[in-house]
């Protein structure tokens, strides 16, 4: 399995990471603008751990993410103009106006739907993992949970479970300094949340969240050891969430000098400083870049405000499973006949 990276593929990494930054700022002006359906929660400061992740998995592998993954989804196909929608709570959204933020999935895509409860995911993303090695096929799935999400018991209990039968499943586990409100020194009495793999028997690393290219790398190893049968891996990814929870928590308890510390490890300009030092590209490149994103979002964004809102006719479509009908019903009871023996 290769894991160098070519220039194409690292300005690859790049745009998205950029276009994750770029439609967040502007998902946060239209939440001040009061156009948001619900709250607003962005990645700022960790658009590299969900970009270089997502982005070494291959076609036939599956994702499921957070609410900080947004990355993650553009690399897997998703466009500017469904996270628009689903944020304004548009009747053309994926989810057609029922839900929001990035709660929605494309099996197509490889996308699993998340859940919003912490740690459910991992049991899910562990079925599926399940799925794939009892079809025999060469599938991985990943997922991710944030440091405050893996003292849930959903979380340990499907990480036991993937262990136990040495499934091919990934779960990242984002250091990101704080759960919600609460720093991680006040619920996890261990420096590095990849230390609990060993109580598990199962693969840990801890990696600089905040370089796109070490977790990238780590990444594709555990995806080699997941196709191999090696079973899961819990690869830790250091990082620093910028902001609140969300738009609605200025995150009054953040030191000022930690905020300044992670600012100089911005994992967008650490990308830009290694190719730039590495004579790949320019500032000219990184302008183009811009430019190109910066014109999709554009057009993304007028579609997504002229779209209509959801019609009140289709409110209960999709949201309970269609119930048969009485014909199905006594088709389904009815006792199969017994044929004579000749």
């Amino acid at each position: 399995m290769e894991e160098t990276l070519t220039p194409e593929q690292l300005l690859d990494m790049y745009y998205y990471m950029k276009l994750t930054r770029l439609v967040e700022e502007r998902l946060q002006r239209l939440y001040r603008q009061g156009k948001i359906v619900g709250g607003l929660y962005r990645s700022l400061g960790q658009e590299g751990e969900s970009v270089a992740s997502a982005y070494a998995l291959e076609a036939g592998d599956f994702l499921a993410v957070m609410i900080r993954n947004l990355g993650a989804l553009f690399v897997r196909g998703v466009r500017p103009w469904e996270i628009f929608t689903q944020y304004m709570g548009k009747g053309t959204s994926p989810t057609r106006g029922k839900d929001n933020i990035v709660h929605f999935g494309s099996v197509e895509r490889g996308i699993i739907p998340p859940i919003s409860h912490l740690g459910d995911l991992i049991p899910v993303m562990a079925g599926i993992a399940l799925a794939s090695k009892m079809q025999r096929k060469r599938s991985v799935a990943l997922t991710y949970i944030g440091d405050g999400g893996t003292s849930t018991g959903a979380f340990h209990e499907g990480l036991n479970f993937a262990a136990v039968l040495k499934l091919p499943l990934i779960v990242i586990a984002e250091d990101n300094g704080y759960a919600y409100s609460t720093p991680k020194h006040k619920q996890m009495a261990i420096e590095n949340i990849a230390d609990r793999a060993i109580g598990y028997g199962i693969f840990g690393e801890t990696v600089d969240g905040n370089d796109v290219i070490a977790v990238y790398q780590a990444t594709r190893r555990a995806i080699r050891r997941a196709r191999e049968g090696l079973g899961p891996t819990l690869l830790e990814v250091k990082t620093f969430r910028m902001r609140g929870h969300a738009e609605h928590d200025d995150a009054w308890y953040v030191p000022r000098e930690l905020l300044e510390y992670w600012q100089k490890r911005d994992p967008i300009l650490r990308l830009e400083t290694y190719l730039k030092e590495h004579g790949l590209a320019d500032e000219t490149t990184f302008e183009e870049i811009t430019r190109r994103i910066e014109q999709e979002i554009e057009a993304d964004l007028r579609y997504a405000e002229e779209s209509p809102m959801p019609d009140p006719q289709i409110a209960l479509e999709g949201v309970y499973a269609e119930p048969p009908s009485l014909h199905e019903i006594s088709s389904i009871s009815r006792e199969p006949e017994v044929k004579a023996r000749s």
